[in-house]
C-alpha cells in the first residue's frame, strides 16, 4: 500500500514539474499562446514537420484553395503541384496540363495550417530552397487565425519571406491597416531585405515578441518591426494567434508575367519548426 502511495506521489510530482516548463497555453487543442514572462527563457519546440512521410500530413496542413487575388489565383490541389519524398515537400508552379477542364494557364501548390495550428508569440524557422523562373513568387507568411479586428488588412499580415524571379534577395514585410490604408510605411519602416545564396537551402525565420517582430535569415537578424506608442492602434494587430502559409505562387502585378517555357518551378521545404 505504501509503495503504491509513493508511486502516485512520484507521478504527481513529474506531472507538476512538466506543467511548470510548458511554454504555452493551448486553446481549442491547436492554438498555442506563449505564456507571459518567457522573453528571456530558452526556446522550446512546440510544433514541427520534417516531411518524412510519403504524403502531406493532413492533421497539420491543408492545400490552399484558389482565390481571386494575385497570389492565389492559380492555387490548385492538382497532384502535379505537390510531391513529398526523401524528407522534403515540393511545392510547384506548373503549366496547366488540361485547360479544357480548368481554363487557368498555370497551377500552383501551397499549404497552410489554418484551423489546425496557430500560435501567438514565439519563433518560427523554415528551411527551404527556392526555385527561380520569370514570374516565380514563392512565399512564407502568416495571417490571423481569429477575426479580432475586422476584415483584411485590419488583422495584419506577416511575410517571413517573399522572393521574385531570379533575385538574390528576399523581402520580409509587415502589412496592416496602418501600413496599407493609413500609408504609414516608414514610421517605423515596415519592410526589409536579406541577401542569400539562391542555389542553396536557407533558413527563413521570425522571432515574434509582444513588442517587436524580428525577421531572420540563416539565424541572423535581417529586419525588425517594433511596436511603437503615440500612433494609431492599428499599427500593432500582432497580439493574436496567426497560422502559417507556404506557397509557390506565379505571376501578378509585383512579380510580373510568367514565362511558360521556364516552368515547372518549385520550392523545396526541408522542415518547419515553431518554438515558444
Amino acid at each position: 500500500m505504501m509503495t503504491k502511495f509513493i508511486n502516485v506521489l512520484c507521478c504527481a510530482a513529474v506531472l507538476l514539474a512538466s506543467c511548470k516548463v510548458l511554454p504555452s497555453v493551448v486553446e481549442n487543442k491547436y492554438v498555442y499562446i506563449q505564456k507571459e514572462g518567457r522573453v528571456h527563457s530558452k526556446w522550446k519546440l512546440v510544433w514541427e514537420d520534417d516531411f518524412n512521410g510519403s504524403a502531406i500530413d493532413t492533421s497539420k496542413w491543408s492545400k490552399i484553395p484558389a482565390g481571386k487575388s494575385d497570389w492565389d489565383k492559380h492555387m490548385s490541389n492538382h497532384p502535379g503541384c505537390y510531391t513529398q519524398a526523401d524528407g522534403k515537400l515540393y511545392l510547384k508552379g506548373i503549366r496547366n496540363p488540361d485547360t479544357l477542364k480548368d481554363h487557368r494557364p498555370f497551377l500552383t501548390g501551397g499549404v497552410y495550417t489554418k484551423g489546425k495550428f496557430a500560435f501567438q508569440y514565439g519563433k518560427i524557422e523554415i528551411r527551404a530552397k527556392l526555385g527561380c523562373a520569370q514570374g516565380s513568387w514563392p512565399a512564407m507568411w502568416m495571417l490571423a487565425e481569429q477575426d479580432k479586428y475586422g476584415k483584411y488588412p485590419k488583422n495584419g499580415e506577416i511575410d517571413i519571406m517573399e522572393h521574385l524571379n531570379f533575385d538574390d534577395i528576399i523581402y520580409q514585410t509587415t502589412h496592416s491597416y496602418y501600413t496599407l490604408n493609413l500609408k504609414q510605411t516608414d514610421k517605423p519602416p515596415h519592410s526589409g531585405k536579406g541577401k542569400l545564396d539562391i542555389n542553396e537551402f536557407n533558413t527563413f525565420g521570425l522571432e515574434w515578441y509582444p513588442d517587436k517582430l524580428v525577421f531572420t535569415l540563416n539565424g541572423v537578424e535581417a529586419f525588425r518591426y517594433p511596436r511603437i506608442t503615440g500612433v494609431d492602434a492599428s499599427q500593432w494587430p500582432y497580439d493574436q494567434p496567426f497560422y502559417v502559409m507556404i506557397d509557390q505562387q506565379l505571376g501578378g502585378s509585383w512579380v510580373g508575367k510568367v514565362q511558360p517555357d521556364q516552368l515547372p518551378v518549385q520550392m523545396v521545404i526541408d522542415w518547419v519548426k515553431v518554438y515558444q
